[in-house]
């Protein structure tokens, strides 16, 4: 293959945001996926920030890709206990992956972004101390060798290429398995109402949720740091005393699983040629295990550094550092406050979970929050809402459970 100006790995929508910004910018640009399709298998619910979307001129989608939006969210301890907010517009949209992924792929390639389907990339070139490349296998052919300027890393959890780059990966602790499961039918939900699960009899180390869609099919899953995600489900689906009769007659039609690292981002994305971004650089929310906005953020700062360094014939790491301060000045903030929250969440047993719920309840949380527009940068929206008297009520209680929970 012809050298070119970047190379980017994995054409997921940080893979194809990140072509696309880069091909905005005048670079020569070409992305090497996996799969015989973007957007195919898909492993993410696609539950995403309206907010944030129409910041990066994402929103509105093409017809078709959005499949409900959402105003509420009703949050359920494990004897279930009901703790809701109401907002007062729709603050989030589920969105087709497959369609979303080939918009973001269409968009990039109407730049001048080259796409190679069905091709894996087996290697980094290593020489001189820095990367130079990559070989890849397409199809059943033979592996060929591409030179780039800098290559972009967006293959996702496996981090096999960080590692070759001589980064450290994600941190094992924070990892998570999860299942995501569409349901041809539920029962007794709000159309407009996200359900979540909380508690370690059911979801232990996350939570279990529940998307709904117009026509009433759903997206449903979990994620667990301990045992079979799959066995889960079944238990949270059969005996959590609200789910199990929201899906009484419900009847799993698709099955994806996959990993969520939780434990913040790594401590260096970059190197000489080289950048990693979204989850192979585990830029994912510690609390929600939301990943593609993070990633989209994070893979535009990316393609701008990028840009700058290949203009400037020098994509050292010493010019490219630049991705990982940007993105720690807008992100560290946010990360810091919800890797506290996590620790925070976990540390509950099912028991003080019920007892936060019903807290939160007396207190009014949910009216406090009816306002709130932001569920990415959750640490400035912390900051927004503690204005608030419920909220300042409710934020001393929860530091007292944490703390009698972690002496």
């Amino acid at each position: 293959m012809q050298p070119t100006d970047a190379v980017v790995i994995g054409g997921g929508p940080v893979g194809s945001y990140a072509a696309l910004n880069l091909a905005k910018l005048g670079a020569k640009v070409t992305v090497f996926e996996e799969h015989p399709q973007v957007g195919v298998p898909s492993h993410c619910a696609g539950h995403l920030s309206i907010r944030s979307l129409k910041a990066m001129g994402l929103y509105p989608l093409p017809e078709g890709t959005v499949e409900n939006t959402y105003s509420k969210a009703n949050f359920y301890s494990p004897t279930g206990t009901k703790f809701s907010i109401h907002l007062s517009r729709p603050v989030t949209a589920a969105v087709n992956r497959e369609r979303f992924d080939q918009h973001l792929a269409g968009q990039a390639e109407a730049a001048g972004a080259v796409f190679h389907l069905g091709s894996r990339v087996q290697s980094l070139i290593l020489a001189d101390g820095r990367v130079r490349g990559i070989k890849v296998k397409q199809g059943k052919g033979n592996e060929e060798t591409v030179y780039a300027d800098v290559v972009l890393d967006a293959e996702g959890i496996s981090s096999r290429l960080v590692r070759q780059a001589g980064l450290s990966a994600f941190k094992p602790k924070g990892l998570v398995y999860a299942v995501e499961a569409e349901v041809d039918s539920v029962e007794n939900v709000e159309s407009d109402a996200v359900e979540v699960y909380l508690g370690r009899a059911f979801a232990p180390g996350f939570y279990g949720w529940l998307i709904p869609r117009l026509d009433g099919t759903a997206k449903v899953g979990l994620a667990t740091n301990t045992g079979n995600p799959r066995e889960f489900l079944q238990i949270l689906m059969s005996k959590h005393p609200v789910a199990s009769k929201q899906l009484a007659k419900a009847k799993i039609t698709k099955t994806s699983y996959h990993a969520i690292t939780l434990g913040g981002p790594i401590d260096r994305a970059y190197a000489d040629g080289f950048l990693a971004v979204g989850d192979c650089a585990s830029q994912v929310k510690p609390t929600t295990g939301g990943g593609v906005i993070f990633g989209l953020t994070c893979a535009r700062i990316a393609a701008e550094v990028a840009s700058e360094a290949l203009k400037k014939g020098d994509v050292s790491s010493d010019v490219l550092q630049v991705y990982q301060k940007r993105c720690s000045d807008l992100l560290s903030f946010d990360f810091s406050v919800m890797l506290r929250l996590r620790r925070f969440l976990d540390s509950l047993s099912d028991e003080k979970l019920d007892d936060v719920l019903r807290f939160c309840n007396k207190l009014g949380v949910g009216e406090a929050l009816s306002d709130v527009d932001e569920i990415d940068f959750q640490g400035k929206l912390m900051l927004k809402v503690l204005g608030k008297p419920s909220m300042l009520a409710a934020m001393a209680y929860l530091l007292m459970q944490y703390l009698s929970a972690n002496p």
